[in-house]
C-alpha cells in the first residue's frame, strides 16, 4: 500500500478531503465543486498572436445553494504542512467574497474564519470535524449581516438557467448577491460599478429575475437614455422575460406587465405631459438605471424627476464610469458602490481584452500652425492671423492635409493588421466624422469600390449610418468595417470585434474617455478578437496616467447653500437627444454659441468652420505604448521598463542565470517573465528579432553583450559534442539547432516539433525516440542541448 506521502494532491482530495466532506453532510453532487477555474487567464499579446496565462483555480468551492458559494478549500499533497495552502485559500476567499477558507494536506484541516475580529481566527480540525453546511451557512450569514428569515428568503432564490448552461461569472455572482443582500436589509439606493464589457445587463437581468421570482419585487422599470441600449437589452439577456416584459413607446402605458423597458426621454415631456405620471407613484418597486453616470447624477435632470416620482421604489444605478465632479455626483445620490469590478481587474482575470497604444504626433499638432501673411481659406476669405492648435483643428479650422494624413495612418495600420478589422474613429463632431469618412474612403478606393459600406459615418443625424449600427456590432457581418462617429458610439455599443479605436477628438472628460476605451475591451475568441489597439492623434491617452482612470470613485461634489452653477467649466460633450415620439435620435450639430468657438467665422448667424488647403503636414513621431502587468500603460521606454522589472525580481545576473539554468524548460521562465509584464516580442521588435529572450534579458538588464541565436547555434556546432549519438540522433539534433537559430528555444523544447518538417522525414516520433534510446533519453538529450546553447553564460 502506498504511503500517504507518496500520494498526489489529487489523490489527497479524492481519498481524504471528499470523504470528510461527505461525512460532514455535504452533498457532493450539488454543494461541492472541484478544481473550479473562476478566471479566464490573462491574455498576453505576442506580436500579432496572443496566449492566455494561468486561470485562478480553487481546489474546492463549497455552496450552501447552487447560487451561494460560502467556503473555499485549498489542498496540498502530504509532503506539505496542514496550512501550506492557507495563503492561497485566503486570497481566493477575498476575491470570491467568502468568509471561510480551509487548507488541507489530508491529515485534517486548518480553518480560517474571516468573520472573527478578535480571538482565535484560525483553528486546526481533524478530518471528522469539518463543519456542516448549516454551520458554514451561519458563518456566511454573520459575514453578510443576514439576521432574519425574510432576508434569508430573499437571497436564497436561484438564478435563471436555460439549456445553454450559462451561469454568472464570479464577479457577476458577487454583484448579484450583494445587491440582493442590500435590498433584503432595506437599502433603497444601490450603485454597481462594472467595467464596460463585463456584463452589466446580464447581471441586472439576474438581479431582476431573482427578485421577481421570489416575489420581493413585482413591477420593475429598466431605464436607459438611448434606443440602442433598450433594443440590445430587449433582444439580448432580457428576452427570457418573454410576455412579462414590454417596451414603453410613444407614451403608451399598459399596466398589465411586470418588466418595463423605457427611454427616460419617452417618459418625460418638456411641455409637461410626462408619461411616467400616468403610473401611480408606487407602481414600480424596483428601478434599474443603466449608464447612470449620464442623466441621473444631476440633481435637476429629467432622470431625477422620474426617480423622485417613484421614490418608494428601490433604485439601482449601473455604470462603468461613475461621475464625480464639483457639480454632479452618482455617489451623492446612490451612496458608495456596493461592488466595483474595474477594467484592470477584468484584464487581469482575462475577461477583458488588453490593449496597446500607438501615439502619432503630427507637426502641426505639436508646433501649432500659423497662416502665412494674406493666407486665404478655400472660400477666398483671409484666415485670422494667430496660432492654431489641436483645440482648433476640425472644430474651428479644417486643414485638409491633416485629415488626409490621419486617414493615411489609419489605412496603413489596417493594411499591416487586417484591412477588415472593425474600427471606430472618434471625431470632434458630425462634420469631422463625415470628412474623415470621405478621407478614409479615398485611401481605400479598392475596397470601397467593392462595397461602399467599407467605411460609414454612424452619427445620430444620419439615418443610413444608424441603420448600419447593428451590422457594425454584429460579429458575423463584414460591413461596415470602419465607423466614423462623434458621440453616438461612445457608450452602450456592444462592439465585440472592434480591434482598432482611433482618437482624433479632444476628449477632456474622464467619463467619456473610459466609455470610449470600453468600446474595445470585449473579447470574441471565435472571431479572433483578443486585444485591441488605440491609435491616438491627440494625446488623449495621457488620461491613462490619471489616478482616477481605474481607481476607486470618491465623491467630490460640493454642496453649497445658494450655489449658482448656471455657468460651469466642466461642460460635458453634447449627447444625442431622443425624439420622444418615435425614439429616433436627433443631434444638435453646433450646440455652442459662436462666442465660445474662437477662430471660426459667423455668416448669417450660423457658425462656419474655416477650411484651408496647401498646408504641409507630416508625422513627427510615432510611439507604441504597452499595457504593463500592473494594468497601467507603460510610459517609460520599453528598455528602462524591462530593466527595472527584471532587476526587481532578479537583483543580480547570477540570480537570473541560476533561475534560467535550473528551470526544467526555458519556456517556463519566459512565460513567468511574461506574467510579470516583460514584453519579449515587443523587445525583439525594438532590439533585435534574431536575439534569444535569454540574450535580450541579459543585455538589457545586466549590460551583457548579446549573441544572436545563429551565433549560439554555431558555437554548439563547433564544440561537436554530437559524436556520442547515433547517426539519426545527430541528424535530429542538427535540425533542432537550425530550428533554434530560425525560431527560438520554444520549438526545441516542444515534443510536437517532431511531427513537422523536416523531422517527419527523418522518421516517426517513435523511431526518433529509439534513435536516442527511448523517450526519456531524448528528453535528456534536449536538456543537454539547452545547456550547450547557454554554456558561455
Amino acid at each position: 500500500m502506498a504511503s500517504k506521502k507518496d500520494l498526489s494532491e489529487r489523490d489527497i482530495c479524492t481519498q481524504f478531503i471528499l470523504p470528510a466532506l461527505r461525512a460532514a453532510g455535504w452533498d457532493i453532487a450539488t454543494q461541492v465543486r472541484e478544481e473550479v477555474g473562476f478566471t479566464a487567464g490573462r491574455i498576453y499579446v505576442k506580436g500579432k498572436l496572443t496566449t492566455r496565462g494561468k486561470q485562478k483555480r480553487a481546489d474546492f468551492i463549497l455552496y450552501y445553494r447552487s447560487n451561494i458559494p460560502i467556503a473555499v478549500i485549498e489542498a496540498k499533497d502530504n509532503k506539505h504542512t496542514l496550512g501550506d495552502g492557507m495563503q492561497q485559500g485566503l486570497e481566493y476567499a477575498r476575491i470570491l467574497d467568502l468568509p471561510s477558507a480551509f487548507s488541507s494536506n489530508g491529515d485534517g484541516f486548518l480553518f480560517h474564519n474571516r468573520t472573527i475580529t478578535s480571538g482565535k481566527i484560525e483553528q486546526e480540525l481533524a478530518l471528522n470535524e469539518f463543519p456542516s453546511p448549516q454551520q458554514l451557512w451561519e458563518t456566511y450569514k454573520t459575514y453578510k449581516g443576514i439576521v432574519t428569515d425574510e432576508q434569508e428568503r430573499v437571497i436564497a432564490e436561484d438564478y435563471y438557467s436555460d439549456a445553454s448552461g450559462r451561469t454568472p461569472r464570479y464577479y457577476q455572482q458577487i454583484a448579484i448577491n450583494r445587491t440582493l443582500e442590500s435590498i433584503a436589509k432595506g437599502q433603497a439606493r444601490i450603485l454597481l460599478v462594472m467595467a464596460t464589457g463585463t456584463g452589466k445587463t446580464y447581471t441586472s437581468f439576474q438581479i431582476i429575475y431573482r427578485l421577481w421570482k421570489s416575489g420581493t419585487k413585482k413591477r420593475i422599470l429598466f431605464l436607459a437614455d438611448r434606443t440602442a441600449l433598450i433594443d440590445q437589452t430587449a433582444r439580448g439577456d432580457f428576452k427570457h422575460f418573454k410576455d412579462a416584459m414590454t417596451i414603453i413607446k410613444r407614451k403608451k402605458i399598459d399596466p398589465a406587465y411586470n418588466i418595463y423597458l423605457a427611454l427616460y426621454q419617452g417618459l418625460t415631456d418638456p411641455n409637461g405631459d410626462d408619461a411616467y405620471k400616468k403610473f401611480s407613484r408606487n407602481f414600480f418597486d424596483l428601478i434599474i438605471i443603466d449608464e447612470c453616470h449620464r442623466g441621473s447624477a444631476k440633481d435637476d435632470s429629467e432622470w431625477r424627476k422620474i426617480l423622485d416620482y417613484f421614490n418608494t421604489a428601490t433604485h439601482i444605478g449601473l455604470t462603468a464610469t461613475p461621475k464625480e465632479t464639483k457639480y454632479v455626483s452618482n455617489i451623492d445620490y446612490f451612496g458608495d458602490p456596493i461592488y466595483t469590478y474595474s477594467l484592470k481587474q477584468g484584464i487581469d482575470d482575462g475577461f477583458l481584452a488588453p490593449y496597446k497604444v500607438v501615439k502619432v504626433t503630427l507637426d502641426v499638432d505639436a508646433q501649432g500652425w500659423r497662416p502665412p501673411k494674406h493666407f486665404k481659406d478655400k472660400d477666398g476669405q483671409l484666415v485670422e492671423d494667430r496660432i492654431y492648435n489641436t483645440q482648433d483643428f476640425d472644430k474651428n479650422i479644417i486643414i485638409d492635409e491633416r485629415r488626409e494624413i490621419v486617414a493615411k495612418k489609419i489605412s496603413a495600420f489596417l493594411k499591416g493588421h487586417g484591412r477588415y478589422s472593425k474600427t471606430i474613429v472618434f471625431c470632434i463632431d458630425i462634420e469631422h466624422a463625415e470628412g474623415m469618412r470621405s478621407a478614409i474612403a479615398n485611401e481605400n478606393a479598392d475596397l470601397v469600390s467593392k462595397n461602399h459600406k467599407y467605411v460609414m459615418r454612424i452619427t445620430g443625424d444620419n439615418e443610413e449610418g444608424k441603420r448600419e449600427l447593428d451590422n457594425f456590432i454584429n460579429p458575423n457581418e463584414t460591413y461596415p468595417v470602419i465607423a466614423t462617429t462623434s458621440k453616438l458610439m461612445t457608450t452602450g455599443v456592444d462592439a465585440q470585434t472592434c480591434k482598432l479605436i482611433v482618437l482624433d477628438s479632444n476628449i477632456g472628460s474622464m467619463t467619456e474617455f473610459k466609455q470610449i476605451i470600453g468600446r474595445g475591451t470585449r473579447i470574441n475568441e471565435e472571431h479572433g478578437k483578443m486585444y485591441f489597439v488605440i491609435l491616438d492623434f491627440r494625446n488623449v491617452t495621457n488620461l491613462f496616467a490619471d489616478p482616477n482612470f481605474d481607481g476607486t470613485p470618491e465623491m467630490i461634489k460640493e454642496t453649497l447653500e445658494e450655489e449658482d452653477i448656471s455657468i460651469v467649466d466642466d461642460i460635458e460633450p453634447t449627447e444625442p437627444i431622443i425624439d420622444i415620439e418615435d425614439g429616433s435620435e436627433i443631434v444638435i450639430v453646433n450646440p455652442y454659441p459662436p462666442n465660445i468657438r474662437p477662430g471660426g467665422q459667423v455668416q448669417e448667424g450660423r457658425f462656419r468652420k474655416v477650411r484651408v488647403k496647401g498646408v504641409e503636414v507630416s508625422v513627427m513621431g510615432e510611439r507604441v505604448q504597452y499595457l504593463g502587468a500592473d494594468g497601467k500603460v507603460i510610459t517609460e521606454t520599453l528598455r528602462d521598463y524591462t530593466k527595472r522589472n527584471i532587476t526587481q525580481e532578479y537583483t543580480t545576473l547570477q540570480s537570473f542565470l541560476a533561475k534560467w539554468n535550473t528551470a526544467e524548460k526555458a519556456t517556463a521562465v519566459i512565460e513567468e517573465l511574461a506574467a510579470q509584464g516583460i514584453l519579449i516580442e515587443a523587445l525583439q521588435e525594438e532590439v533585435g528579432k534574431d536575439l534569444d529572450p535569454f540574450d535580450l534579458i541579459c543585455h538589457l538588464a545586466y549590460d551583457q553583450p548579446p549573441l544572436t541565436r545563429k551565433e549560439r547555434a554555431n558555437q554548439v556546432k563547433k564544440r561537436n559534442y554530437f559524436t556520442k549519438y547515433s547517426t539519426v540522433a545527430q541528424q535530429v539534433l542538427q535540425e533542432l539547432l537550425e530550428k533554434y537559430a530560425e525560431e527560438g528555444i520554444e520549438n526545441v523544447e516542444s515534443l510536437k516539433v517532431l511531427k513537422i518538417d523536416p523531422f517527419d522525414k527523418i522518421g516517426s516520433i517513435k523511431e526518433i525516440y529509439l534513435a536516442f534510446g527511448g523517450k526519456l533519453k531524448y528528453i535528456e538529450a534536449i536538456r543537454e542541448l539547452k545547456q550547450e546553447l547557454y554554456k558561455s553564460a
